[in-house]
């Protein structure tokens, strides 16, 4: 699955703009943001709540500690209770991630995973080197559910067992992290999960519909 288009409310579009380009070096143009063949269009949020919102983005694993040591320059690193700020996943998900807090509490996490293609770059890590926007979090009152919707209507599976607290739904290129909406985010566990104006454009999937959470209000389309 791949997450081509995600639209954003923001609590100011130049600053939120600002920061993608400044700090991840990613080409903006506009209100859009484009991460390699992922785009996220920035739209203001008109009284919408803005933190607890989870993005991950995909780098090419043989380059995750030039791609860390980039972005420890940049901004500072989340940390976990014990302290920890590199997360490395064994079993299924064979991965590893860092965390950081961007504009309007986004969550977001750099991940590689090792089963995509490796990159041919050497040298000092540049932003342009992320792949695609890999993880956009959706809270739910009945996790289940929507796992048991996103199976039925995108052919979607998980790549880790999943519980009714937690569902990651799709593959390496793309997730829906589908959370219980009274479950806080790792690493830190302060921020209850936000979608609120969530609408996500999804492709490379099984089958086309949507999935809607009206109470909590974000949207999930394919075409």
């Amino acid at each position: 699955m791949r997450l081509l288009h995600l639209t954003l409310p923001v609590s100011d579009v130049a600053t939120v703009a600002a920061y993608f380009h400044d700090v991840l070096q990613q080409r903006v143009v506009g209100n859009h943001v484009h991460v390699g063949w992922s785009t996220i269009e920035l739209q203001p949020a008109q009284g919408r709540p803005v933190g607890g919102v989870h993005l991950a983005f995909n780098v090419p694993d043989n380059r995750f500690s030039e791609a860390m040591a980039w972005l420890r320059e940049r901004t500072p690193l989340q940390r976990n209770p014990a302290g920890l700020d590199y997360f490395a996943l064994e079993s299924s998900w064979q991965s590893q991630s860092v965390y950081f807090t961007g504009p309007d509490g986004l969550i977001l996490e750099l991940i590689g995973r090792r089963r995509l293609p490796a990159s041919a770059r050497e040298g000092a890590f540049h932003g342009s080197e992320l792949t695609c926007l890999s993880e956009v979090g959706l809270p739910s009152h009945d996790v289940d559910a929507v796992r048991e919707h996103s199976n039925q209507r995108f052919g979607l599976q998980p790549i880790s067992p999943a519980s009714p607290q937690f569902a990651p739904m799709g593959d390496d290129e793309g997730l829906l992290i589908v959370v219980a909406a009274d479950r806080r985010w790792f690493p830190e566990q302060k921020d209850l999960p936000n979608a609120q104006g969530l609408l996500l454009r999804v492709g490379e999937v099984a089958g086309s519909g949507e999935l809607v959470d009206d109470a909590l209000g974000w949207r999930v389309v394919s075409t």
